[in-house]
């Protein structure tokens, strides 16, 4: 588990090709401080890894065929920067959300304008996950967590801070770049209270929350 706030930005100094599957060497200078060891789960991009092997600055994680396919890992080139956090523990602050680091689809940036001293993003998020996002829930995007601001189908708005863009590679993003999202954890399992009971469904509906004793009809 992880909450969302990037502890540093990693650097991809190599990556080999093993098959359909990848290794990726990730020089962390500031993760390895820490005091990580091989085996530990690190969030890079967003995406749950485990550190295959440790480096004199840095670690190794392997990458599956379906993390290629299912998340922006597939797009890193040799010197690209990634969002890096090391797993949640007990002692951890919870500043930011919950997060599992599985990556529940990928969204693109629609775009980005300046709000203050902060800036404003557009995101549209993959139409199966539209349902997930609330405006003033919580989203990982990329590994980072934030805060939804405005809601428009699978379109969504969030506000930026400097100090977000200034410690996380989200800055590096235009319109039309591809991210990874992981839409709220609580939300999928209100979702799955509520339509247990078999059947199909289309998800949180107004007659389901009515049903369900939520509204008045």
């Amino acid at each position: 588990m992880f909450t969302g706030i990037v502890e540093a930005i990693g650097r991809i100094r190599g990556i080999e090709s093993y098959g359909v599957d990848r290794r990726f060497g990730i020089a962390a200078p500031a993760v390895v401080e820490q005091g990580i060891a091989a085996g530990d789960s690190i969030a890079v991009q967003g995406c749950c890894l485990t550190a295959a092997a440790l480096t004199q600055d840095g670690f190794e994680a392997d990458v599956s065929a379906e993390s290629l396919a299912l998340t922006t890992l597939g797009d890193l080139a040799e010197g690209d920067g990634v969002n890096l956090e090391t797993s949640l523990t007990l002692q951890t602050p919870l500043g930011g959300h919950l997060v599992s680091g599985h990556v529940d689809g990928v969204g693109e940036v629609v775009e980005r304008w300046p709000d203050g001293r902060s800036e404003r993003w557009r995101f549209r998020a993959p139409e199966a996950l539209a349902r997930y996002i609330a405006a003033k829930g919580s989203i990982a995007v990329d590994g980072i967590s934030l805060t939804v601001n405005a809601v428009d189908g699978a379109e969504f708005d969030v506000n930026i801070v400097p100090h977000t863009s200034e410690v996380t590679t989200l800055g590096n993003h235009d319109a039309g770049g591809r991210v990874n999202m992981e839409v709220d954890l609580l939300a999928r399992y209100v979702e799955r209270l509520l339509t247990a009971g078999g059947g199909p469904s289309d998800g949180v509906t107004r007659e389901l929350l009515t049903r369900a004793g939520f509204t008045d009809g």
